[in-house]
């Protein structure tokens, strides 16, 4: 896929370039110089994928650009989430039921504020954002969507940012449990109908559906229905190998406890 090379994003790109040749550097050479992949290094200058803070701070620091680098990243501020979240949170927003499987981290809806902080990279626009999302579940009209969320155990003994950021993290799941809301745990071992990423998909009003694939470098949206009749038989398939509701609430207060304090 090319890259429109007008967005923020991609100029952000051709400027990283301008100042590595003006270095004399290789994109292999900047690679060694800042210890991040060659690949991240094009996939940035081509604007096919985005600079993080602290990869716009490294190649500052070795391209002696005075800081120009970071502070050109400050036109994220203006861009809530993603481009390639395109109108999920949309979707999301409207949704009378939500159905989302996570083999790597706690979903964003569930997270807390420090959990994810520390995924975002300390990125407090996109935080807020994120935080911003989990206000469905406050909302009155229409009724809160119904939340069925699967989990990968590995999720649950992943550290991400501090013990004490993982017993809250852990907490705070067993803490959102309602009627309306289950998290379910997939134990270790065994399964395979997941691995291939993270998926979320909403019901909307008058059954249409739409699904969310998590990707290598970036997230699709579809309401294909075949994509998403297949998400939905993966979903299903996955929530057979999980933990009824209590024996996962017992294992994510077991781990809180023993792996966490």
């Amino acid at each position: 896929m090319v890259a429109n090379l007008y967005t923020p994003q991609a100029i952000w790109g051709r400027e990283l370039r301008h100042y590595r040749k003006k270095a004399g550097l290789t994109q292999g050479q900047l690679s060694e110089k800042i210890h991040f992949s060659e690949s991240l290094i094009s996939g940035v200058e081509t604007g096919q994928l985005p600079a993080s803070p602290e990869f716009a701070e490294t190649c500052d620091g070795a391209l002696n650009t005075g800081g120009a680098l970071h502070r050109l990243l400050d036109w994220r501020k203006g861009q809530v989430f993603p481009s390639w979240f395109g109108e999920w949170p949309d979707k999301e927003e409207v949704a009378t039921a939500l159905r989302t499987y996570e083999p790597i981290l706690v979903p964003g809806l569930l997270q807390t504020s420090e959990y994810a902080h520390e995924v975002l990279y300390g990125d407090e626009v996109a935080v807020q954002a994120r935080l911003a999302r989990q206000k469905i579940f406050q909302r009155e009209d229409p009724a809160p969507p119904m939340l069925r969320c699967v989990i990968d155990e590995a999720v649950l003994h992943r550290l991400i940012g501090t013990p004490e950021i993982m017993r809250a993290q852990l907490e705070h799941l067993m803490s959102m449990v309602t009627a309306r809301l289950s998290v379910q745990v997939v134990p270790l071992g065994g399964m395979r109908a997941g691995l291939e990423g993270g998926f979320i998909i909403a019901t909307l009003e008058g059954g249409s559906e739409v699904a969310y694939f998590d990707t290598a470098v970036r997230g699709l949206v579809t309401n294909d229905q075949d994509d998403v009749a297949a998400a939905v038989e993966r979903f299903e398939a996955i929530r057979i190998e999980a933990l009824p509701l209590r024996m996962s609430m017992d294992l994510i207060r077991r781990t809180a406890e023993e792996r966490w304090t």
